[in-house]
């Protein structure tokens, strides 16, 4: 009975609640609504997403439905609709994603340079005497130049020193390499 009644009755007592005609109706349009995503996708996966948000959405934009044109034509606009929807948020989505991709490349940049730097520090400090080496370690430890002397037995101005002589032989040491 419900296949004879016509598209625009059937949108009629679809948005007033009835699900028979709400079900026939897409019985009715649900392949060739499917054929248009697919034209306007290229994707099948994303022509199968597409058509299914566009029919859960339905009962709900039914409501909107006035009659001035074929349920057809109205249904191929909703879906036109959504599929432009669609595309503007990948665009919106993919500039953003962009933006954190090279913010996250610079992180990971960053990250490396750092990481290499700091593996840099300990081959060197390795080829320092141990002196220079141990009071370096311990300002390199956020000690102060009186702690780090405390620590080591000798006087602040003695620590100042081995620090200064310390970062001159590294400088030294990065010169040669980069020479």
């Amino acid at each position: 009975m419900l296949m004879d009644t016509t598209d625009e009755s059937l949108a009629r007592a679809a948005a007033g609640g009835d699900r028979a005609a709400f079900a026939a109706l897409l019985e009715r349009h649900y392949d060739r609504l499917f054929r248009l995503a697919f034209r306007l996708t290229g994707s099948r996966a994303e022509a199968e997403d597409l058509t299914q948000d566009v029919c859960a959405a339905l009962p709900a934009k039914l409501a909107s439905f006035r009659g001035a044109a074929k349920v057809t034509t109205w249904l191929w606009r909703v879906m036109v609709n959504a599929a432009h929807d669609r595309r503007r948020r990948r665009t919106v989505h993919a500039k953003a994603a962009e933006g954190w991709g090279d913010w996250e490349l610079n992180r990971r940049a960053g990250n490396d340079e750092a990481a290499a730097r700091t593996d840099w520090l300990m081959a060197a400090l390795g080829r320092l005497p141990d002196d220079l080496r141990d009071t370096l370690a311990l300002i390199l430890d956020d000690l102060t130049h009186a702690e780090a002397g405390e620590v080591l037995g000798i006087s602040e101005g003695t620590v100042s020193w081995r620090v200064s002589e310390a970062k001159k032989r590294l400088k030294r040491m990065k010169e040669e390499e980069q020479a």
